[in-house]
């Protein structure tokens, strides 16, 4: 591994953040950036200086990814699984370490994500990957499409020259996005984030350094620019550049890219979702009910320190409102509050950096809501739970983080539906016969996503995302249309 050329972090400087450029590992025209507020400062290259090498301009050169069929990828990216172990490779532990200073994530926490990387990359994963997104046959080649009166098709998914804005909150999402660049046959920049500028560097390093030359490591690319740099993204979001931007992020980085949306320059938006829970009464019928539903509960708020969508902040419980009601849900809310606090560190930890504006917000409920709050913990970084006692979520719900609930209990499941929207992403639900009632009537509500109570994290890559299936967006579908004969119909020319 080419270790000799690394980030380094000397007295005498900030880190220095190199890029990748098509096998190559580039490190001059360095140039300084700022960090997130309370995050460390780092050096990388000039992206405009690096600008001429990071674009494909010839889109011909995709012909030698498509020669590859998706067994020979899957054999290829098998074989970086193993490359990707924490315990061995330099340059994961280098952006492990540096991770602890740019990430919202506590160190614990960030390690077990680092070390579940390889599992990403296992034959059997990226199999289901490439067939349940996408379908191995119109990868590997055309496939046909029977049409009626002598109408014949072939349809085939092409890969596409792309540009992937990623987030920072989990080091999977740039494993994830090299992993689907490469099953799509594309050709990929990735714009890493600054909360983590090192994780994809550290992952095509690794896929160059195991088989230089090879056309997946060609066909990628890693960089770091400063979202909204118009000396940069001018030049770069030009159809003749590209044909997609897949981006995830907040809406800042949003409203970045969509002022490029033009004919020829299709966008795929990861944007910012909130999830919830959902516990019927059953959950509360007795002592052991309330302590299991509390103990998976826990696991859906603090599981990566709430940094992901796919976490829990509201908490509906069906235990009605009367003062009966109430009560059982005080005493859950309590239940929830020291489960998470029992969490394992390499699950989840007290935050890193606790948001003030929540903390001021916690103070004033607890301070003078006493009618209609109850707030249990947070008096440190610890998290907390903020228990409604009306059927209506805190006014700042969807800045909950840091291990912060809000338990709202409701007196049955479509008054719980209805604070939901389209922004809803997971939805644990428990028990599993609810599940099974709600998953053709919460879509209505804006539900995308339905898991068992305790599972919202255990993410499926070859399963939808956000209501859509990213990577048939991530692909170019082109089709070969023929008539029943070699003449044109009489009537055409």
């Amino acid at each position: 591994m080419s270790a000799s050329i690394h980030p380094t972090d000397t007295a005498t400087g900030p880190l220095t953040v190199p890029a990748y450029l098509r096998g190559m590992t580039v490190m001059d025209t360095l140039v300084p950036f700022a960090g997130r507020p309370g995050r460390p400062a780092f050096h990388a290259p000039d992206p405009v200086a690096l600008l001429p090498r990071m674009v494909l301009r010839d889109p011909g050169g995709l012909r030698e990814l498509h020669r590859l069929s998706t067994r020979e990828v899957i054999d290829h990216l098998a074989a970086l699984g193993p490359l990707l172990d924490l315990r061995t490779n330099l340059l994961l532990r280098q952006a492990l370490h540096a991770a602890a200073a740019w990430s919202d994530m506590t160190e614990p926490v960030l390690r077990a994500a680092y070390e579940a990387l390889p599992a990403l990359f296992t034959r059997e994963a990226l199999h289901d990957v490439a067939e349940h997104t996408v379908g191995t046959r119109f990868l590997d080649g055309w496939t046909p499409v029977p049409g009626r009166g002598g109408r014949r098709a072939a349809v085939r998914a092409f890969g596409a020259r792309a540009v992937h804005v990623i987030a920072g909150n989990h080091p999977m999402i740039a494993a994830l996005t090299v992993i689907r660049n490469a099953l799509t046959r594309s050709d990929a920049i990735i714009k890493t984030p600054s909360n983590d500028p090192l994780t994809a560097v550290a992952i095509a390093r690794t896929l160059a350094d195991a088989a230089p030359g090879h056309p997946l490591a060609r066909h990628l690319a890693v960089a770091y620019w400063k979202g909204g740099d118009e000396r940069v993204e001018q030049s770069l979001y030009q159809p003749r550049n590209l044909d997609k931007i897949i981006a995830w992020g907040g809406m800042a980085a949003m409203r970045h890219i969509t002022r490029y949306v033009r004919p020829g320059l299709e966008v795929v938006a990861l944007d910012p979702k909130s999830s919830g829970t959902l516990i019927g009464p059953e959950g509360f019928a007795d002592t052991a009910a309330m302590a299991g539903t509390a103990r998976l509960a826990a696991a859906d708020v603090g599981e990566l320190n709430q940094l992901a969508c796919f976490n829990a902040r509201v908490v509906h419980v069906v235990t009605g409102t009367d003062e009966a009601g109430l009560r059982r849900a005080e005493q859950w809310a309590r239940l929830l509050h020291a489960e998470i606090q029992a969490l394992p560190a390499h699950r989840s930890t007290p935050a890193r950096l606790f948001d003030p504006a929540l903390r001021e917000h916690l103070r004033a409920l607890r301070a003078t809501g006493g009618d209609w709050y109850r707030v249990f913990g947070g008096t440190g970084d610890e998290g907390a739970v903020v228990l409604s006692r009306t059927p209506d979520p805190v006014p700042f719900h969807a800045s909950l983080s840091g291990r912060v609930a809000n338990v709202v209990p409701v007196d049955d499941v479509e008054q719980a539906l209805s604070a939901m929207d389209a922004a809803t992403q997971t939805l644990g639900v428990h028990p599993h016969a609810l599940k099974e009632r709600l998953r053709d009537l919460a879509p209505f509500y804006g539900v995308q996503r339905l898991v068992p109570l305790g599972r919202a994290t255990d993410y499926r890559p070859d399963l939808p995302q956000d209501a859509i299936e990213p990577l048939r967006r991530m692909v170019r579908w082109i089709t070969d249309e023929s008539h029943g004969s070699a003449a044109a119909p009489e009537g055409h020319p």
